[in-house]
């Protein structure tokens, strides 16, 4: 038999080896699985917006740069958007606050709100207007290292200025990281 001595020391480094297996391994493995952020996400693509009223469709190029502020709760889209139509020309500047979730290796899903400025120039009258918009984001990366992807975004504005406008949109296309 064992003298108390040698099972207490027996214990007491089963105890150390069982702490330093739950801390460390857990980190080190984590290491091996998790993808580096990106600092930045570039969006370029097209958009299509259809006004709810019946007024009419526009459709254009799209650019967004996107960035994480605070991991997993929080990415910050900035975008422009031109949209041209018989006679009219509409940018539209976003700041879209998003909450991201991670549903596979592969796809992102987040939920966005956040301020637009729209300026318009049909029949060479220009004016400008805040409105508000609500999106959809899927992300869809090919490759674990996630360099490039594409994107689909479904989104709903209101246009707080004259003839309160209401539309529905979607853009879509190439998603490069930035390191």
């Amino acid at each position: 038999m064992s003298s108390p001595a040698a099972k207490e020391a027996l214990m007491n480094l089963s105890e150390s080896l069982f702490l330093a297996v739950v801390v460390l391994l857990p980190g080190f493995s984590a290491a091996q699985i998790e993808v580096k952020e990106p600092n930045a996400i570039v969006e370029l693509g097209g958009a299509a917006s259809w006004n709810v009223k019946g007024s009419g469709s526009s459709y254009g190029p799209n650019f967004a740069v996107e960035c994480t502020p605070i991991e997993h709760w929080l990415e910050l889209e900035a975008g422009v958007t031109p949209l041209f139509s018989s006679h009219t020309t509409e940018w539209d500047t976003d700041l879209l606050f998003k909450k991201p979730w991670t549903l596979s290796h592969k796809l992102e899903f987040m939920f966005g709100v956040g301020p637009e400025w729209v300026h318009t120039n049909e029949k060479g009258a220009q004016r400008n207007s805040l409105a508000g918009e609500a999106a959809l984001d899927f992300m869809f990366w090919p490759s674990a290292k996630r360099r490039f992807g594409w994107y689909l975004e479904p989104g709903y504005d209101t246009n707080f200025g004259r003839g309160h406008e209401h539309s529905i949109g979607v853009s879509g296309g190439l998603l490069i990281a930035i390191p």
